[in-house]
C-alpha cells in the first residue's frame, strides 16, 4: 500500500534582489509526504523547478535541527509557521491539510533587507552582538565547578536567555520590527553571571545604541515577539534590559 501523500498550492514571494520589485508566484507541491519537514518540501519543489529549467526558490537553512537560527520565513502570516516554540525546519507537513494553500514570505523589517526570495540579510543582529555581546575582561583559566558562587535563580535566568538562537522571528513578528527581545536576551544572558557583571553597564548602553542605529523599531509590548520565538524567550527580559540600561545611564562607573 502506497504512502498517503498531499497536494498543496504554494504562493511564494520571489524577488531577484534587494532593489528589484518582488511578487508572489504560485507553485504546485504535489505528492508531498506528510512526514517531510517544511524545508524538505521546498527542496522537492526546487528539484522539480530545476528539472523544468526554472529558477529554484532561495531560502536559508543550515542545521535543520532547530538550533542554528538560520532558517526562517513567514508562513501563512506567522514567523516560522503554525507551531509554537518550533523553528521552520522542524515544522512537518502533517500539520497542514491536503489541498491547502500556503503563503510563504520573507521576514519583513527595514533592518532585514531582502537578499533574494525568502533570504534576508540579518547581519544587523550580528552587529548588535559585536557592539558588546561578549566578555572582554580576562577571566583566567576555567575555574573548578562551583568555585564561583552563582545563585540558582541567576543561573536559570542566564540559561533561559542563552536559549536565543538569533533567528530574527521576534523582529518579523513585531508590528514595530523591534529587536528588543533578541537584544535583551543577549544582554541579560551575560549580566546574570559573575564574568559578565564587570562590563554590564557599558554592554547595555552599547548594544541598545547599536540596535537603534540599525533601524529597528521600539518595543510597545505587543508580546508578538514572545509568541513567535521558537525558544520561548520571555518578554520579561525586555523589562530587565531596560532596567540595565537606565542603571547604566545614571551610573558613575
Amino acid at each position: 500500500m502506497s504512502e498517503k501523500t498531499m497536494n498543496l498550492t504554494l504562493k511564494v514571494w520571489r524577488q531577484e534582489g534587494p532593489h528589484v520589485k518582488g511578487r508572489f508566484e504560485t507553485y504546485a507541491a504535489e505528492n508531498i509526504s506528510p512526514d517531510m519537514s517544511f524545508l524538505e518540501m521546498l527542496d522537492v519543489v526546487n528539484t522539480r523547478l530545476e528539472q523544468a529549467g526554472e529558477e529554484p526558490i532561495a531560502f536559508d537553512s543550515d542545521c535543520r535541527e532547530g538550533i542554528c537560527g538560520t532558517c526562517g520565513a513567514v508562513v501563512n502570516g506567522r514567523a516560522h509557521g503554525p507551531l509554537s516554540a518550533t523553528t521552520l525546519c522542524q515544522v512537518h507537513m502533517r500539520h497542514f491539510n491536503d489541498g491547502d494553500t500556503i503563503v510563504i514570505e520573507p521576514f519583513r523589517a527595514e533592518a532585514f533587507p531582502i537578499v533574494k526570495d525568502l533570504v534576508v540579510d540579518r547581519s544587523a543582529l550580528d552587529r548588535i552582538i559585536s557592539a558588546g555581546g561578549y566578555i572582554s575582561v580576562r577571566t583566567g583559566e576555567a575555574p573548578e565547578a562551583h568555585a564561583v558562587p552563582v545563585s540558582k535563580r541567576a543561573a536559570e535566568e542566564a540559561m533561559d536567555a542563552a536559549a536565543c538562537i538569533g533567528c530574527g522571528a521576534c523582529v518579523a513578528a513585531c508590528p514595530n520590527a523591534s529587536a528588543s527581545l533578541f537584544t535583551a536576551a543577549k544582554i541579560i544572558q551575560l549580566a546574570k553571571l559573575p564574568q559578565g557583571n564587570i562590563e554590564r553597564r557599558r554592554r547595555a548602553i552599547a548594544m541598545i545604541q547599536q540596535m537603534d542605529k540599525e533601524g529597528f523599531g521600539s518595543c510597545s509590548k505587543h508580546y508578538q515577539c514572545e509568541a513567535a520565538c521558537p525558544k520561548g524567550i520571555k518578554v520579561s527580559f525586555i523589562t530587565a534590559m531596560k532596567s540595565e540600561y537606565f542603571k547604566a545611564l545614571v551610573s558613575k562607573d
